[in-house]
């Protein structure tokens, strides 16, 4: 007994000894649906608080079931960070049962965000490459146009000859499109500057003694961003001229972005099964346009992409992942999900 009461006594006495960040007491309880948003959301945060990621990377946001201990995090929430309905059509009718109370912020339905339609078609033959925000004063991203524009003659043929199926397949497409956007426009890291302040003002709503914190990490988050928008963009000049198909249409922003335009994607923007006209068109084109690779992607099985091209040249080795599978660090996750992407690109082109 006399051991016990000197060791409580000693505990106790070195307790004003011990740091204690008095933020952590009182940080907001703050939900964020997918990992790079929340990679995001973790950097403004940084010093106050950590926030709780919804899905994990090695899942697809576009079917999930929340976990017990994700249902209840969400419940507890006093703010919620989310994409859109368009990737996580799942989430609105848990947000509204489990977080009826909690702040909510649809980031895709900000006016600050960059948007793309959804394209159309196995080779996006249908997609006039408009930028449908100029009023963002966005320019740079339409620049494919010169790298693609080859491609024009055959996007007229492709559209003239389309059958009852492919009719069939636009008419699916639509089913599965809620929206009018693609809502993967976290792949644009312009949206990622947008988006940093967004966050930080709307933890300050919420949250306004660490407003200043919030704040200064938004400033220093862009300023990286800046940084990995002037490496990327370095990078992707000496790729001009490169083709390639994706595993589903997810990437139109990181393409946009800096000028290297997919010839088409296996799967439609949700992921959803394509139709055997879908395939048939990729089929078509792996020639046509000299395809030198078509990515997997790890939150999928690639048994279909290597089917697709089994007996052709295309190369399917290659991994493109729009979530960032593996990359554990979250302040750190963002900036290496952008850098792995055009590290694939690259990696196609030395094949």
């Amino acid at each position: 007994m006399r051991r016990s009461s000197f060791i409580a006594g000693l505990f106790m006495g070195l307790l004003p000894l011990i740091p204690f960040n008095s933020s952590w007491a009182s940080a907001p309880k703050v939900v964020v649906d997918i990992a790079p948003l929340h990679s995001l959301v973790t950097q403004v945060m940084a010093g106050v608080g950590q926030p709780t990621l919804l899905v994990p990377s090695e899942a697809s946001p576009h079917r999930y079931a929340l976990k017990p201990s994700q249902a209840g995090a969400l419940s507890e929430a006093d703010t919620v960070f989310w994409i859109s309905e368009d990737l996580t059509p799942w989430l609105e009718h848990s947000l509204d049962n489990l977080a009826p109370s909690a702040h909510k912020v649809e980031l895709l339905e900000r006016s600050e965000t960059i948007r793309h339609e959804f394209r159309k078609g196995a080779t996006f033959e249908a997609h006039d490459h408009h930028d449908e925000n100029e009023h963002h004063g966005e320019d740079d991203h339409d620049d494919e146009s010169k790298h693609h524009g080859e491609h024009n003659d055959d996007h007229h043929e492709a559209s003239a000859h389309h059958d009852d199926h492919e009719e069939r397949d636009e008419a699916h497409h639509d089913e599965h499109h809620h929206g009018q956007y693609d809502p993967h426009a976290w792949l644009d890291p312009l949206n990622a500057k947008a988006w940093a302040n967004i966050i930080a003002g709307e933890l300050a709503k919420t949250d306004p003694e660490h407003a200043g914190i919030y704040q200064a990490n938004a400033r220093k988050l862009n300023s990286s961003l800046d940084q990995l928008m002037d490496e990327l963009n370095a990078r992707a000049e000496k790729l001009e001229g490169i083709h390639f198909i994706v595993f589903h249409d997810a990437y139109q922003y990181f393409e946009r972005r800096f000028g290297l335009m997919a010839a088409g994607a296996i799967s439609l923007s949700d992921a959803s099964d394509p139709s055997p006209a879908r395939i048939r068109e990729i089929q078509k084109r792996v020639a046509d346009w000299q395809v030198q690779c078509a990515f997997t992607e790890p939150q999928y099985n690639p048994r279909m992409l290597n089917t697709v091209f089994e007996g052709s040249v295309v190369k399917t080795t290659g991994v493109m992942d729009p979530l960032g599978v593996d990359i554990n660090d979250p302040a750190e996750h963002y900036i290496k999900l952008l850098t792995r992407l055009m590290a694939s690109l690259e990696q196609c082109q030395s094949q």
